[in-house]
């Protein structure tokens, strides 16, 4: 049988929109800072592109920065500032902090001073979401934006991280969403580019991709794809939990991006999980795929709580839009064969 991609907070597959419009921007030799008609056309289909991430973010009238990816927009917006934040957090967030704030078992994090806080919208991990305050100084938006409804101008932050990979654009390509009128300093001198906030010849081909996923996952919305996401998601829990009623799911309890399932057996190893499905046709992950390699126990989990022989045996599958239920009952039923055999070596 052919491969099952259960791994979509990693990354999500190249949306059919963003791949036409990446190969649209291929044809354009200007340099978008050149004034003559080559330039134009490449400025135009950036400026293009920005008006569609700042509309599907629900950013109209602030600032949308591109930049490298989530993780340069972290930098951009933390550095320096003395942020407070939760270990929960991404590393890219995490390396910024400079003091941690208290989490729950639910992975709810307790923010007392919004105007120096940054904070996830949902968990990358867990898929557990947050109740974010007004105020805020940097919301990570980027597992939620093109999965939930939310929207920049509601936020009520200063700063704002986005991906484009995580929502079906190309990788290499992000966004600092930014209230307009707040000062932040540029970390790439040069030419001025970007409002003379990240200085460097525009990704043009990169920023068209991230462009026509963002509209296309606005309209995903609108249609309500992740309403039938949830739905496999929850089909996929209860036939892990027929297997293994012992099971652990984590955040299970709390409102959860609707693809997103953390569980763990104790005592079987997260990465030993990973590789046993993957030999079988399934692509899953035990955490963060920006920690691949790094054989450890959840950061996240233990900051919720859990001791390390849970939290070194979750696994995480996420769900996106062409998952089907096939799929789901199929990889339950190879996980829970895998599970049968786990319990008769250790037995």
């Amino acid at each position: 049988m052919s491969r099952v991609y259960l791994d979509w907070n990693a990354t999500a597959p190249l949306r059919q929109e963003a791949r036409e419009a990446m190969i649209a921007a291929m044809d354009l030799v200007g340099n978008p800072s050149s004034v003559h008609a080559e330039g134009r056309a490449a400025k135009g289909l950036v400026e293009r592109a920005r008006a569609q991430v700042a509309t599907a973010f629900g950013a109209d009238g602030a600032d949308v920065i591109f930049v490298s990816g989530a993780t340069e927009a972290a930098a951009l917006a933390c550095a320096g500032r003395g942020l407070l934040g939760a270990d929960i957090e991404h590393d890219a967030v995490v390396a910024w902090i400079e003091s941690s704030l208290p989490v729950d078992q639910m992975g709810h994090v307790s923010v007392t001073a919004p105007e120096r806080t940054a904070l996830q919208a949902a968990n990358s991990e867990t898929g557990v979401v947050q109740d974010l305050p007004q105020g805020l100084a940097v919301v990570d938006a980027t597992q939620a934006f093109g999965k939930l409804p939310v929207a920049f101008n509601w936020m009520g932050c200063e700063m704002a991280l986005l991906s484009a990979h995580k929502l079906g654009g190309p990788k290499g390509i992000g966004a600092l969403v930014i209230k307009r009128g707040t000062d932040l300093a540029a970390q790439i001198k040069g030419g001025g580019q970007e409002m003379g906030r990240r200085s460097g010849t525009e990704n043009v081909i990169g920023i068209a991709g991230f462009g026509a996923a963002a509209e296309a996952a606005a309209r995903d919305m609108d249609a309500g794809v992740w309403g039938r996401v949830a739905e496999l998601r929850n089909i996929l829990e209860k036939a892990i939990e027929a297997s293994a009623k012992e099971t652990i799911f984590v955040g299970k309890s709390a409102v959860r991006l609707p693809n997103t399932s953390c569980f763990a057996l104790p005592g079987w190893k997260g990465e030993t999980q990973v590789m046993q499905m993957d030999l079988a046709g399934f692509a899953i992950s035990a955490g963060s795929a920006c920690s691949s390699g790094k054989v450890r126990a959840s950061r996240v989990m233990r900051a919720m709580g859990y001791d390390d022989t849970v939290a070194s045996s979750a696994i995480r599958v996420s769900l996106g839009p062409s998952t089907t239920e096939d799929e789901i009952l199929r990889f339950a039923e190879a996980w829970a064969q895998k599970y049968q055999r786990h319990r008769a070596r250790v037995a």
